[in-house]
């Protein structure tokens, strides 16, 4: 097996630096709320795609309902399988190839019509949603879009667009979010003609039955390469590849994750993907658009809550009045449907965003995954709540006792992943403060290095002084405090005015903790995540008000509602978060927890079992074994499930 890299904490972060997209040829509306401006002209008129794209959409997602309509999720759920075929009628569709462009055998979708497919898809069953997005947004076909030679497109894209399916193998068993840290190797062999991979890769969506593989694997330096981590397309069958295990999880019971081995696995040098150590930085602009797959689903998931909840709490009575209509039940059904409200604008707007290629949109597209993976988790609780018993019991056991199986318990479990996918929430935060601070870390240079000497930070400073003298006047008036501003937006103008407000103040606030903290800032992970979530409530709140007005002028009013009671919503949240920025536990909780690693409490752990044993509840004896039956590690690979090319 090979050896992890140990690397230190300034050698991690500058592998993270190295492979950040740095510059800004792009406006970006939401780093543009981050530094204390609101430029609304990027996002207002709400952006639609033209009639005839919208018209194809259409057509597609009618066809694709109808096929829908003929599967069953409860099968997905019960076998923890999805059947061949369901997998064969999603290729059959061009489910596999919606983004592909037509010259290579796609559909050549838009990314807004890949994200309201994936919504209707995971509300049959979630499986179904991360099969296709594993396979879609960060499998084979989105790096090759990006950085794959003609070559490349021509001989693996029809294969993707037909049905192989293709997985992402970037984590390993000792490695997450630290990629400095990568074990596994891709050695040049046979003069450069090859690479050998060795390694092991862990939690491989899709990886169980992928035909195509993107591998992240470390090149040496040396010898005329240039080193660092790469990326390779690797045929799934390949000699010396074995799919170790299936994992088991709480929740998308169908997903094909598992544990896959490469021991001296020979990839041809044409499947080098971009260049030598271009590796992650093809996996972070990937992800720009590829994340945009988790609000999906999480929209799905809102708009199948909705449905619940209205139609139970119009059904259940209690004390003489449907549930629905007592303000404890009222506030909870409000917060769906207002929060769903806004996470389609959301979606909508990153998505056609993405479309546009105007903007740069590698912080909304983040900020989109953090705040719909959030906020989804809190609409499946909520709707928990309210169906009460019947929410914590299974869908398989309402119906045996002939009742409505609506499998809210699954729903749950299922949103839960969406936090820690494609880099957990806490990830997120940071991976987003260093974008919103990266105009005051270029600005404070030295400042900011916590290696610099006091004459080196004494001429940063100086330098300092000349952005900070320019740009903190900027933050003291604007359109916020102006009672006529936005009038266009009717009742909505005043949301508008509060998010130009908060802007500046996020901006301010960003100084004076760039100020005191210096180049500490980066570790008050507590204040960098409320910075971050303000950030995105001040979208969201954007993203619904600019929605409802496009919709008033199409004739549609309704929406004004639904975004006036979200912005009210969201004032209360990100007025809280002002409120925490400096009046926290931060400091107190961090010296509690190192005291916990400290072994200081270990008294609070008496009156149980010593579960470190493997007695107790929450450690089974299950011994170690195979985990799926024979040839399920290849079962659309050698049969005829799939089409083939």
């Amino acid at each position: 097996m090979a050896q992890q890299a140990q690397v230190t904490e300034e050698q991690a972060r500058a592998v993270a630096e190295e492979s950040r997209e740095t510059g800004w040829d792009k406006p970006s509306f939401a780093k543009g709320l981050f530094l204390g401006r609101f430029p609304l002209e990027l996002i207002h008129p709400f952006p639609r795609p033209s009639a005839a794209d919208e018209a194809r959409t259409e057509e597609f997602l009618g066809r694709l309902r109808e096929f829908l309509n003929t599967i069953d999720g409860a099968v997905i759920e019960r076998d923890a399988q999805i059947p061949d075929e369901y997998v064969k009628g999603l290729a059959e569709l061009g489910c596999f190839g919606l983004k592909i462009p037509a010259e290579y055998g796609g559909l050549n979708m838009s990314q807004v019509a890949y994200n309201r497919a994936l919504v209707m898809v995971s509300s049959v069953h979630a499986s179904l949603g991360a099969l296709l997005s594993a396979h879609q947004s960060i499998g084979v076909p989105e790096p090759l879009k990006l950085a794959g030679t003609e070559e490349q497109k021509k001989k693996f894209l029809p294969r993707c667009a037909a049905g192989a399916i293709s997985a992402f193998l970037l984590t390993e068993p000792d490695v997450g979010s630290d990629p400095a840290r990568l074990a596994s190797t891709a050695t040049p062999v046979d003069g450069g003609a090859a690479y050998e991979l060795d390694g092991v890769k862990l939690w491989t969506t899709n990886g169980v039955v992928a035909d195509l593989l993107v591998v992240m694997a470390r090149v040496p330096k040396g010898d005329g390469h240039r080193g660092g981590i790469s990326a390779f397309v690797v045929e799934a069958d390949s000699p010396g590849i074995t799919v170790e295990r299936r994992n088991k999880f709480m929740g998308l019971r169908g997903i094909e994750n598992g544990v896959t081995r490469l021991h001296k696995v020979r990839v041809p040098a044409e499947n080098l993907v971009g260049r030598e150590g271009d590796g992650l930085k093809i996996a972070l602009t990937t992800l720009n658009a590829g994340r945009l797959a988790i609000p999906a689903m999480a929209t799905g998931a809102a708009k199948w809550s909705l449905k619940i909840a209205r139609e139970w709490s119009r059904e259940r009575v209690q004390w003489g009045r449907p549930v629905g209509e007592h303000e404890a039940v009222a506030s909870k059904i409000a917060f769906i449907a207002a929060t769903g409200y806004a996470l389609e604008a959301v979606l909508e707007l990153s998505a056609q965003m993405a479309d546009e290629g105007r903007n740069d949109i590698r912080i909304e597209a983040a900020l989109a995954k953090l705040w719909s993976s959030e906020v989804a988790c809190v609409i499946g609780d909520e709707l928990l709540q309210i169906r009460g018993g019947r929410g914590y019991e299974t869908a398989e056991s309402l119906a045996a006792r002939g009742e409505r199986a609506v499998a809210v318990e699954q729903l749950v479990r299922d949103l839960r992943i969406n936090r820690i996918f494609e880099g957990s929430s806490e990830i997120m935060r940071l991976l987003i403060a260093r974008e919103a601070v990266d105009a005051h870390l270029t600005a404070a240079g030295d400042l900011a290095n916590p290696k610099a000497d006091l004459r080196q930070k004494a001429k940063a400073a100086a330098g300092a002084s000349g952005f900070y003298a320019k740009w903190l006047p900027q933050l003291v008036f604007g359109e916020g405090q102006r009672p006529t501003a936005y009038r266009e937006f009717d009742r909505l103008a005043a949301h508008l005015r509060f998010v130009e407000r908060c802007s500046r103040k996020l901006a301010r606030n960003t100084f004076y903790a760039m100020a005191r903290w210096q180049a500490g800032l980066e570790k008050k992970q507590g204040f960098l995540g409320r910075i971050v979530d303000i950030g995105a409530e001040l979208f969201a709140m954007s993203a619904a008000c600019v929605r409802a007005e496009a919709q008033r002028a199409a004739g549609v009013t309704e929406g004004y509602e639904l975004a006036d009671a979200f912005c009210q919503q969201a004032t209360l949240r990100v007025e809280a978060l002002f409120a925490a920025l400096w009046t926290n536990t931060d400091d107190t909780d961090t010296r509690l927890a190192r005291a916990v690693l400290d072994d200081r409490y270990t008294w609070l752990e008496d009156g149980i079992l010593d579960i470190s044993e493997g007695t107790g509840p929450w450690i089974a004896h299950w011994e170690p074994g195979p985990s799926t039956e024979p040839g399920l590690a290849r079962r659309f690979l050698t049969g005829s499930a799939l089409p083939r090319t």
